[in-house]
């Protein structure tokens, strides 16, 4: 599943493509969505929103386009005449003039008012957006220590979006390597300059890739990166020169050095 960056860069693309144009058309596959598309007509996506994983569109006439992809959906842009060959079965098309953007195999979508957003059962269940510049350390830190988090191995906590929305494997895997932390920790268990480095790896890491677009570079040079310890099983961890292991948590592959994650 794309995780938090991947969705942010999706995000600024779709963004770029129709935001601030009329819509010449819109049509959805739900039935029950059918009704909105004559009221979409003539109006403009002002913004394109993500909290986490979730991807939030919103029109000038005061709806909201929520959608999530979870594991097959994909957006796409094309211009309006043209038609894609594609197996995926297409459930949002919005057109402008000159661009479409197109959502494909999603089946978690809705349109919302402002009373139905702000009581989305989901969007009320996650935790704040760790690409949120508003977001700091230091409320990292609060959140981790919180009794409703403390007690929580970092295998888990890694992936649950109500700690931080936005998270999800390969960014567990990098940041637990980058603050030299395995995932049976817990923050309770840590002192205060591992707490620290932590709180920053959570924000640092997902900030970066999101920056890299998906190229990802070192974090404190400018040679093209590979990641450190993510799919790099048998090869040497370039902090400590240990050979990286691959191993399963939580059903899914977790990577790590067994030298300077200790």
């Amino acid at each position: 599943m794309p995780e938090g960056p991947e969705i942010r860069r999706v995000a600024d693309q779709l963004e770029t493509a129709i935001v601030g144009q009329p819509l010449t058309e819109a049509w959805f596959a739900f039935p029950e969505l059918k009704t909105y598309e004559p009221a979409l007509i003539g109006e403009q996506v002002e913004a394109i929103e993500t909290r986490g994983k979730a991807l939030l569109t919103h029109f000038s006439n005061g709806l909201t386009l929520y959608s999530h992809n979870q594991l097959y959906g994909v957006w796409r842009i094309v211009t309006p005449e043209t038609a894609l060959q594609t197996t995926r079965q297409l459930r949002v098309r919005l057109a402008t003039v000159d661009q479409a953007i197109l959502l494909y195999s999603a089946s978690d979508i809705e349109l919302l008012n402002a009373d139905t957003l702000a009581a989305h059962p989901f969007l009320n269940r996650i935790g704040p957006d760790v690409l949120s510049s508003a977001l700091t350390g230091e409320e990292v830190k609060q959140r981790l220590l919180s009794p409703r988090f403390r007690r929580r191995q970092f295998s888990g906590l890694l992936l649950d979006q109500a700690f931080l929305a936005g998270l999800g494997n390969y960014l567990r895997a990098e940041i637990l390597w980058l603050a030299q932390l395995l995932p049976h920790h817990r923050a309770q268990e840590l002192n205060e300059d591992q707490l620290t480095a932590f709180s920053e790896a959570l924000l640092s890491v997902p900030r970066h890739a999101y920056r890299m677009r998906g190229t990802m570079k070192k974090y404190h040079h400018e040679a093209a990166f590979q990641f450190e310890v993510f799919h790099r099983q048998g090869k040497k961890c370039r902090r400590c020169g240990t050979v990286v292991e691959k191993g399963t948590l939580s059903s899914r592959p977790f990577y790590w050095c067994p030298g300077c994650q200790r």
